[in-house]
């Protein structure tokens, strides 16, 4: 429900609020794109020769990749957080009925029907420093619900 008084009372009384949260609250298909972009993410696959188009096999290629941004203290992060961006794309755009959610801190989670939220960004982080657990091992356990 789009009140916009009320929008912008909580933008004068709740300074934690982060922009992707209204972002959110005013537009969750236009801020659900945003987050499925990924840039690092996909320019890093495309020279790897992988396509990622939304599917869990795309998921399965990218754990096959060599983990060169590894050596990059600086890059390793950026991946990190497109990896899990990039699966929680896969897992809202494949199994039925999961949506983002933002947490108020602008954290986006992934919650699932069963009411489960998986942190993505937390699971992209820990595949692109250690390669576990893998981003297809991650979609499975997500898509059993």
């Amino acid at each position: 429900m789009n009140i916009p008084f009320l929008d912008n009372w909580r933008k004068k009384h709740d300074p934690g609020l982060s922009p992707l949260v209204s972002a959110f609250d005013r537009d969750p298909e236009g801020a659900a794109e945003l987050l499925a972009e990924c840039e690092l993410l996909r320019a890093r696959a495309q020279e790897a020769g992988v396509v990622l188009d939304d599917t869990a096999r795309s998921l399965a290629a990218l754990d096959q990749l060599p983990p060169r941004w590894r050596d990059d203290p600086e890059e390793l992060p950026w991946v990190g957080n497109d990896a899990g961006l990039y699966l929680g794309t896969v897992i809202v755009r494949t199994v039925p009925r999961a949506s983002w959610r933002l947490r108020p801190d602008g954290q986006p989670v992934v919650r699932l029907p069963s009411g489960r939220e998986v942190n993505v960004v937390e699971a992209g982080l820990d595949w692109a420093a250690t390669g576990a657990p893998e981003l297809s091992q991650v979609y499975a356990e997500s898509a059993e619900y």
